[in-house]
């Protein structure tokens, strides 16, 4: 079986690096990248979705990507136990038009012992923000560069 490090239980600088992993694979926008983070039967809530398995992931981060357009995704840790991340989020893409939108969320995660998230939920809110109120700016696609601040840093 494939496993995917950092594997539980989760101390504070394992579950750290699981964040950034996770961040930095949606900041790719490629659906095969970042399903390889889950297992192949990861139940997902994501909004008012709710589905299952790699391939409804795949279709699933496909069809957002193809509407959010500029995506770009910073990650914080929030919580942790053994086998279980909670993060909130930001990220901020823009439509066909060139309207700029900023989502705010908090996801949970489950993982088996592998290191695979076996399930995801996440709550996520969005408004439009004019280009001059963007936050994330870096070249995307492509992970947040290390001198770029995260939330916390941002005092967000």
């Amino acid at each position: 079986m494939t496993t995917r490090p950092p594997l539980p239980p989760f101390d504070r600088d394992s579950a750290l690096a699981k964040v950034r992993a996770a961040e930095d694979a949606w900041n790719t926008r490629d659906p095969e990248v970042v399903v390889k983070a889950y297992s192949p039967d990861s139940r997902w809530r994501n909004r008012s979705e709710f589905f299952q398995g790699h391939e409804a992931i795949v279709e699933f981060l496909t069809r957002k990507w193809q509407k959010e357009r500029g995506y770009r995704l910073a990650k914080e840790l929030w919580a942790f136990d053994d086998t279980k991340i909670a993060v909130r989020f930001q990220y901020e893409w823009h439509d066909g038009t060139g309207q700029w939108y900023r989502a705010y969320g908090n996801e949970q995660w489950e993982f088996n012992p592998e290191g695979l998230m076996i399930r995801r939920e996440a709550s996520i809110n969005e408004m439009p923000i004019e280009d001059g109120a963007r936050r994330f700016r870096w070249k995307a696609p492509g992970p947040r560069p290390a001198e770029h601040p995260g939330l916390n840093a941002l005092g967000l």
